[in-house]
């Protein structure tokens, strides 16, 4: 299943968002051994958090986590434009219609098709939002992710080679990815449309 929740909401679904917060201290810490912040009942936040986000979150039959993203409009404080300008020449990438899209997390025995969902989940969301693209930073291990479910971003900066590459990446919401990306998640239009609708009504571009 697939649920979008602006980061206020979370206190609704009890457990769902110290599980979210515990997967990423165990991804980002633990498996990828970035320099985050985790505190002490083991949850990893950022000054992002803070914002009022709004998280795509994937669970499993048991209704528990699974694996998260988390958009924020780049007209306000984003990530790409606080901290990697030096990989886009200084250039901030601020518009209404791109979303930057960053904690891309998957829990340690998420079911095999969650990164799929969650990256149709995505896409769905911009194109129901009528954004043009999403924007964000991954390191190497993603790249292999990205290009298997098929929706690779384009690369207006980089530095590092392999793993150790950290890159921007802007994806473009376009109707022909979701064909891909159903067959990967293993859903229907119908199932996929519904997640959005379900969430935000029949008119969310409106």
């Amino acid at each position: 299943m697939i649920q979008y929740l602006y980061a206020d909401e979370l206190d609704a679904q009890p457990g769902l968002g110290p599980q979210m917060y515990r997967d990423r201290a165990a991804q980002f810490r633990d498996r990828l051994g970035w320099s985050v912040d985790v505190d002490a009942v083991g949850e990893e936040r950022d000054a992002y958090d803070a914002e009022i986000p709004l998280y795509v979150i994937a669970t499993d039959a048991a209704g528990r986590h699974a694996g998260s993203m988390r958009f924020l409009p780049t007209t306000g404080p984003t990530m790409v434009n606080d901290h990697f300008t030096h990989l886009t020449d200084g250039t901030r990438i601020v518009s209404p219609y791109i979303w930057e899209c960053t904690r891309f997390c998957l829990a340690p025995e998420a079911p095999k098709a969650t990164a799929a969902r969650l990256m149709l989940a995505a896409a769905e969301l911009g194109l129901a939002s009528g954004l043009s693209h999403a924007v964000g930073v991954f390191d190497g291990h993603m790249t292999l992710i990205y290009r298997r479910l098929g929706w690779g971003p384009i690369i207006p900066g980089a530095s590092g080679t392999g793993r150790g590459a950290v890159s921007v990446g802007l994806w473009a919401f376009a109707e022909a990815v979701l064909p891909r990306l159903r067959a990967q998640a293993g859903v229907t239009a119908a199932t996929s449309r519904g997640w959005v609708t379900r969430a935000f009504g029949p008119n969310l571009a409106a």
